[in-house]
């Protein structure tokens, strides 16, 4: 079997050396993914095509072959094609009649043929007299030139023929490897998952940074989310997951910062961090998944507040495209469902949040603030190779969730302060202590350990998120109380 891959049209119209060059990073990748299903395998760069030649006759590697090459960047489709030696145009439908005349039974088609090389036939004759034969030995629903059920595709080139047995379209864009790494922020989100495939797409080696806001749940999910990325479109190339432990920060903006401007706050505090990671990995970019006035931190005015704490360049791929398209986009490369089922963290959430920042007021704001805590959470960063991810034990710490408090339970409101003012959790049967998430685990330790607690907050997941981390480090006296 062989597979003829064609080049993404942007790579075509390159000069001589930078064509060549992405041609030859193509060919490369593709070997490195291609050889784990087939040793044996051959495969050869042309000017204007990759020629993959296969023995593998199982059908789920050659699957597995199709699949490689429709998620690998620089290629614009496939062609999974029967090879013979041209003899005359006769042959030439016999051949095609043999290898897809079954598949038309019942239904309309096109005959369509490429040539290169010299013949005493063209195009348009190979097309009239192949679908001319097809039509009279095949039992199709016959020739239709405009919408056809079937186009039937053969080429020709110099002294070989090749009949198209089907047609795999690619993703397009240059070949990984061939254009600057760099650094995605990823949440695992719809946003900052589009935004990171964006990236691999067009050729950039993507490492992911996470900023740990909420426990092993949230990483979990965010670990899951970032190998099904690198392993689906960007496994030619071994990257960095980076994880930074940002709860202290959080905990720090919230009882020092002015609510209005948390936001702000905390972005160019994960954008400080993120640089720092950046240049630890020697790469010269940053990626996000912020799109214009989605939130309030991302208005204009907000994010230009936002890059003036980094002279690392940052990159928007998603900066005008509206919701429901970046969802579509995540629905095409599988990463909906991560989203959707991804705990948001929403510790920092200001009640009225400034939509102009102004930088005056927010240096004043971050006079207020601890660096040494940042310091520490960058100098915690844990680095881990991509690869690596698909060994660790990802398993999430089950947590009892209730609907009515057992007897002699505490119940810990873990919302900051602000939600617990304006809404407080009056219950008739049940004592209730407000205790930040913030300075939950501080805390815990202290509490008598002989009670159960149970953990609460208005939509359940910094409540169960936080649960989840404290029966994980060791205490079994923790549940999460969810009103029905």
């Amino acid at each position: 079997m062989k597979f003829i891959v064609k080049l993404f049209p942007e790579i075509i119209i390159k000069s001589k050396p930078v064509r060549k060059k992405f041609t030859q990073q193509l060919r490369d990748n593709l070997r490195k993914l291609l050889l784990p299903l087939d040793p044996g395998l051959i495969i050869v760069r042309d000017w204007d095509r990759i020629t993959i030649e296969t023995h593998a006759t199982d059908l789920d590697v050659l699957e597995g072959f199709a699949t490689v090459l429709c998620n690998t960047p620089g290629i614009a489709h496939v062609i999974e094609v029967a090879e013979y030696p041209l003899i005359d145009v006769h042959d030439i439908f016999e051949k095609t009649r043999d290898a897809i005349g079954d598949s038309l039974r019942g239904k309309r088609f096109v005959v369509r043929c490429k040539r290169v090389g010299q013949h005493d036939f063209n195009s348009s004759e190979v097309e009239r007299y192949v679908g001319g034969g097809l039509n009279q030995h095949v039992e199709s629903a016959g020739v239709d030139l405009h919408k056809p059920d079937v186009t039937v595709r053969i080429e020709v080139r110099n002294e070989t023929v090749y009949i198209v047995n089907r047609r795999l379209e690619g993703l397009g864009g240059y070949p990984l490897g061939t254009v600057d790494a760099v650094m995605s922020l990823i949440s695992g989100g719809f946003d900052s998952t589009v935004s990171s495939y964006m990236m691999m797409k067009r050729g950039m080696r993507t490492h992911f940074c996470f900023f740990n806001l909420g426990g092993r749940e949230h990483q979990v999910g965010v670990k899951e989310v970032a190998l099904y990325l690198w392993l689906k479109y960007g496994a030619s190339h071994r990257v960095k997951f980076v994880s930074v432990p940002f709860e202290e920060v959080v905990g720090e903006i919230l009882k020092n910062v002015e609510n209005s401007q948390m936001g702000v706050v905390l972005k160019r505090m994960m954008l400080r961090a993120a640089s720092n990671v950046a240049t630890q990995l020697e790469v010269p970019a940053l990626v996000t998944g912020e799109a214009v006035s989605q939130v309030s931190s991302q208005t204009l005015q907000n994010l230009s507040v936002i890059d003036q704490v980094t002279d690392t360049l940052v990159l928007r791929p998603l900066i005008a495209m509206d919701k429901l398209d970046i969802i579509k986009v995540a629905a095409q490369i599988g990463t909906e469902e991560f989203a959707a089922n991804m705990p948001e963290y929403c510790g920092v959430i200001s009640v009225r949040p400034t939509t102009r920042a102004k930088p005056e007021k927010i240096v004043a704001q971050e006079e207020k603030f601890d660096f040494s805590v940042l310091e520490r959470a960058i100098a915690a960063a844990e680095f881990i190779n991509i690869d690596q991810l698909a060994d660790e034990d990802r398993t999430v710490v089950d947590v009892e969730v209730l609907s009515i408090p057992v007897s002699g339970s505490l119940i810990l409101d873990v919302r900051h302060p602000d939600e617990v003012d304006r809404k407080p959790l009056k219950l008739v049967n049940a004592e209730v202590q407000a205790v930040p998430f913030y300075e939950l685990h501080r805390r815990f330790v202290e509490l008598d350990q002989s009670r159960v607690y149970l953990l609460y907050c208005d939509k359940g997941v910094m409540s169960r998120l936080h649960a989840s981390h404290l029966v994980e480090q060791g205490f079994t006296n923790v549940k999460v109380y969810r009103p029905s």
